[in-house]
């Protein structure tokens, strides 16, 4: 993992990490061919994350860059975090296959490990995300993106963490000692996968919401943390995709968002089909809810993230 002591130089050295998984061969037109666990890493905090616990791998979240051949980049890029409902992260199929992808579309990616319980609970996710956003951003210049379109993209749990970023952003503290903390950790648009995004009983998953707010969350963390809740004008362009079968989160978690979407004039896509169980990524054999990687696409597309 890479460790990035100084902050006045540390900013550079991510260029560095960037332009060597291009020029390592490790990255193709078509992503990483490489496991996420060999990608190049990028520490939030170098110097140690807010409200660590200690030093272990656990307590330091990071990124694995995927990023997008130069002669194919939209200079996009998105952040991506997997679910694992707030006490694990399933790297692979929400994460690696997901670098992948983006790849192939020309968009950067910058898959998320951030901390989760049993050690971690809210706001550290929020705050492991929110550094992410404004640390790609960070960079977006000499690695040649675009600082306004930076996005996030979640699955499960992991779409609630992006839910929290496109809801419950800053523009930054323009007199932040970390020149990082200086900018914006609002996402230019956000594309949530089969999310949780309410907290209420009944409607959430129980376990993101227990590991996130603990056994008894009093009803203003439960209001705080439902994401429906803090949608307004502000809240970026949204991608929801989600289906029917779904019992581990079910579909009306991506449904009160869409609603709160429309009644404060939020432009995005939702779309629910019909077959398909919670859990299933990219959707390859999922029948029509294999087609989300395509509409997806094509929305960006409106969005002006992919060229038409």
């Amino acid at each position: 993992m890479y460790q990035l002591a100084k902050p006045t130089t540390w900013i550079a050295t991510l260029v560095l990490v960037f332009t060597a998984a291009l020029n390592s061969g490790a990255v193709s037109s078509f992503g990483a061919d490489q496991p996420i666990e060999q990608q190049p890493k990028i520490v939030l905090w170098p110097e140690g994350a807010p409200e660590a616990k200690g030093t272990s791998p656990a307590d330091v979240p990071y990124l694995s860059v995927y990023p997008a051949d130069p002669a194919r980049s939209t200079k996009a890029a998105i952040v991506v975090c997997p679910g694992g409902g707030y006490g694990g992260l399933a790297k692979s199929h929400e994460g690696h296959e997901i670098g992948q992808w983006l790849n192939s579309l020309g968009i950067s990616a910058y898959v998320l490990t951030y901390r989760h319980a049993p050690a971690y609970k809210d706001p550290v996710p929020r705050l492991d995300v929110q550094r992410a956003i404004r640390l790609v951003r960070a960079q977006a210049d000499e690695a040649k993106l675009d600082a306004n379109k930076i996005g996030v993209l979640g699955f499960s749990a992991g779409g609630h963490l992006a839910s929290t970023a496109a809801t419950q952003f800053d523009a930054g503290t323009p007199e932040a000692k970390d020149p990082i903390d200086r900018l914006s950790s609002r996402p230019d648009f956000a594309i949530l996968c089969y999310p949780v995004i309410t907290m209420e009983q009944g409607v959430t998953h129980g376990g993101s919401r227990k590991n996130l707010l603990g056994d008894a969350p009093d009803e203003e963390d439960v209001k705080r943390m439902s994401s429906e809740l803090r949608v307004t004008p502000q809240t970026p362009p949204t991608f929801l995709w989600h289906t029917e079968e779904d019992t581990a989160v079910l579909p009306e978690n991506s449904q009160r968002f869409y609603a709160a979407m429309l009644k404060h004039g939020v432009p995005g896509e939702l779309h629910v089909f019909q077959k398909g169980r919670h859990g299933i990524g990219l959707g390859k054999n999922q029948g029509t809810a294999s087609a989300w990687p395509t509409l997806c696409a094509e929305w960006l597309k409106t969005q002006g993230v992919v060229a038409k």
